[in-house]
C-alpha cells in the first residue's frame, strides 16, 4: 500500500510539471497506466474533492453508497495516510509530496506551510489554480501566500456553490475543493451514528453533482477527477465518540478514487 504523498508526484507527472523540491518520486502507477490506456500523457484539467476523515474501512462498509460515483471516478487506489493522522498533518503530506519530518506538520496545528508545495510547482509552469475551503479550516490556512485564487466560505454548501461557480467559469487548470461535515459530526456523535452517515451521503451526493459540472463543462478537455480523504477514524468506545490520530487501520487507510476522461 502506497502512502497519500504519491498524490503530489502523480498529480504532476498527469499535469505535465515539475513536482515539489521535497516531493517522492514514487507516483500513482496504476493511475499513469489508466492514463496510458486511454493514449494520454498528460491531462490539462483537473478538479480535487477533499472529504475529511473519510477512511477505507467506512468505503468498504458503506461501498454500495459510493455506486453513483464510482462511475465517475473508477480507479480505486488504497493508500495509506501519515503518522498521526490527523488532518493538517496529512493534508500537508498529500499536498507537499513529503513526509511531516521534512515539511515539519508533526501535531495538530494549522500554520503556513513555507516549504515546496504542489501549487507552488503549478505556479511555476503557470498552471492556475484554486483552492475553495470552509473557513479557518486547514486547507483555508496552511497553504496561503502563494499564487493561488482563495475561496473561503462559511461551511460544506457554500464550498460547493462556489466550485460549480468555478467550473462553469474555466479560468482554472485546478481546483480543490474541501468538505468537513462528516468529520464535524463523527467526532461529536460517532463514526457510524445516524447523523455522521447523513453527512457521508451529503459528501456523495456533492460530489456527484461536481463531478457531473465537470465532465460537462469541461468535456471538451484531457481531465481528471480525484475523491481524495486525508484519513479515516475509528470510535472512542469510552464516550461513543469517533476519533483519530493513531497508527491503526481505521485511522490509517484510505481510498482515492480517480477518474481520467479524454477530451471530446
Amino acid at each position: 500500500m502506497e502512502c497519500i504523498t504519491s498524490t503530489t508526484p502523480t498529480l504532476c507527472e498527469l499535469l505535465g510539471v515539475k513536482p515539489p523540491a521535497i516531493s517522492t518520486k514514487v507516483v500513482l502507477e496504476s493511475v499513469l497506466e489508466a492514463a496510458k490506456a486511454l493514449g494520454l500523457k498528460k491531462v490539462e484539467k483537473c478538479f480535487i474533492y477533499a472529504p475529511d476523515a473519510i477512511g477505507q474501512s467506512l468505503f468498504k462498509e458503506k461501498r454500495d453508497w459510493f455506486a453513483h460515483i464510482l462511475q465517475f471516478v473508477p480507479i480505486e487506489v488504497p493508500l495509506r495516510s501519515v503518522v498521526p493522522p490527523k488532518t493538517p498533518v496529512a493534508f500537508a503530506s498529500m499536498f507537499t509530496g513529503a513526509m511531516p519530518e521534512v515539511h515539519g506538520v508533526k501535531i495538530y496545528e494549522k500554520l503556513v506551510l513555507e516549504c515546496d508545495t504542489v501549487f507552488d510547482a503549478l505556479a511555476r509552469a503557470h498552471k492556475k489554480v484554486a483552492i475553495v475551503s470552509v473557513k479557518e479550516s486547514s486547507i483555508d490556512l496552511m497553504f496561503k501566500g502563494r499564487k493561488v485564487d482563495y475561496y473561503t466560505e462559511d461551511y460544506d454548501p457554500e464550498v460547493k456553490d462556489k466550485a460549480l461557480e468555478l467550473l462553469e467559469e474555466d479560468k482554472h487548470d485546478l481546483i480543490l475543493a474541501y468538505n468537513q461535515e462528516y468529520d464535524d459530526v463523527m467526532h461529536r456523535e460517532g463514526t457510524r451514528s445516524y447523523v455522521a452517515l447523513g453527512a457521508l451521503r451529503n459528501h456523495l451526493r456533492t460530489f456527484q453533482d461536481l463531478a457531473e459540472a465537470f465532465n460537462k463543462r469541461w468535456g471538451k478537455y484531457n481531465r481528471m477527477l480525484l475523491f481524495s480523504p486525508d484519513h479515516g477514524a475509528h470510535q472512542e468506545t469510552t464516550e461513543g465518540k469517533g476519533v483519530h490520530g493513531d497508527d491503526i487501520p481505521d485511522d490509517m487507510e484510505v481510498v482515492h478514487l480517480y477518474g481520467i476522461k479524454k477530451g471530446k
